[in-house]
């Protein structure tokens, strides 16, 4: 059993990474909300924030697998889906947020194109965050 002190702290965490999501979500908005006029609305930066802030908080700290002894045959070999998702769709949230920073701190104007691949990135990966954190949490239920 957790301690009351220990569970505080891992909401304290988890609210955390649902703030650097969200505001991960805003960087990626303002870029793509300053070069395409249709992505202006705050209804546009709300989603975006929104849906980084769901991503980091279930895609980032998702429960491991069971525990396999090394002589168990059954999972050599197999990549664990939700471990995959959440890796590569951290990392894919975080590379184009941060891209996303850079671009509006040095103040360069990327082609259009250049933008749409930065809120695809985004897409994809917070998209993998929260897939990554759904499979996790059904197998705990299951």
């Amino acid at each position: 059993m957790r301690s009351r002190a220990r569970k505080l702290a891992h909401v304290f965490e988890r609210l955390g990474l649902a703030m650097a999501g969200a505001a991960s979500g805003l960087f990626v908005a303002a870029l793509v909300g300053s070069s395409i006029s249709a992505f202006t609305s705050q209804g546009f930066l709300l989603l975006m924030m929104i849906c980084g802030a769901v991503g980091f908080y279930l895609g980032i700290d998702t429960p491991p697998l069971p525990f396999q002894a090394p002589n168990d045959q059954s999972s050599r070999g197999n990549i664990d889906a939700a471990e995959f998702l959440s890796a590569v769709g951290t990392f894919l949230a975080a590379l184009v947020a941060f891209v996303s920073v850079l671009v509006i701190v040095l103040r360069v104007e990327p082609h259009v194109a250049w933008t749409i691949a930065i809120m695809i990135g985004w897409v994809f990966g917070v998209a993998m965050q929260i897939v990554a954190g759904t499979i996790a949490r059904m197998r705990q239920v299951s």
